[in-house]
């Protein structure tokens, strides 16, 4: 059984969508065990009741820089510790090729009257500094939209090779994966050549 640990962050305003995701990774495990194939799910629950020497975000990080994935949901803010995630992850990612990074920018509606301008100024601040980075997040207007999407990614990482199925019952192989392994950019958005042009990412196009 091969394991890919996958970090998904987000603030607690999405928690809807995090328990979505948990239940659609969980579906997706059950289609992939019988291939060989596991996703360790890591969310920011899994630390409440741990026992740390440090602040517990110190914790989340250390998950983050052990991850295969990482996953950012954000919608109307982002904080200064979902912040800390992105740069960790991304920084990892600089230094080791991984974790496969993928962000995803819920578009919900705002009401003008409501909307606190602390929270908006975190959120453009956050989109401006991915552009700046060449990082270019996915938008996403309900659940059933983000699990098709990330959905997509997954599938894209089994046909690359970065997740290997084991071969079936009757002995014959699955596609020929293509290497990536020489990549230097390989993040939501990238196009990685091998024998042929692969794209992770739902396109190369700031949004």
């Amino acid at each position: 059984m091969i394991k890919k640990k996958l970090f998904l962050a987000s603030s607690s305003e999405l928690k809807e969508d995090r328990e979505q995701f948990e239940i659609f990774i969980n579906r997706k495990n059950k289609d992939w065990i019988d291939k060989g194939i596991f996703l360790d799910l890591i969310i920011w629950e899994d630390f409440l009741d741990a026992v740390s020497q440090t602040r517990l975000q110190d914790e989340y990080n250390k998950a983050i820089r052990e991850c295969d994935i990482f996953v950012l949901l954000f919608a109307t803010k982002v904080g200064k510790y979902t912040e800390e995630e992105f740069k960790t992850a991304f920084g990892q990612f600089k230094t080791t090729n991984k974790p496969f990074i993928f962000t995803y920018f819920k578009d919900a509606e705002i009401s003008s009257a409501s909307a606190n301008k602390k929270d908006l100024m975190s959120l453009w601040a956050f989109q401006e500094k991915l552009g700046e980075l060449g990082h270019f997040y996915t938008v996403y207007k309900n659940i059933d939209e983000l699990k098709f999407k990330f959905n997509q990614q997954l599938d894209k990482l089994a046909a690359s090779g970065f997740i290997e199925f084991k071969p079936d019952e009757a002995g014959t192989e699955q596609t020929p994966a293509i290497s990536i392994s020489h990549s230097k950019n390989v993040v939501a958005g990238s196009t990685v050549t091998a024998g042929g042009d692969f794209t992770l990412g739902d396109n190369n196009q700031k949004k």
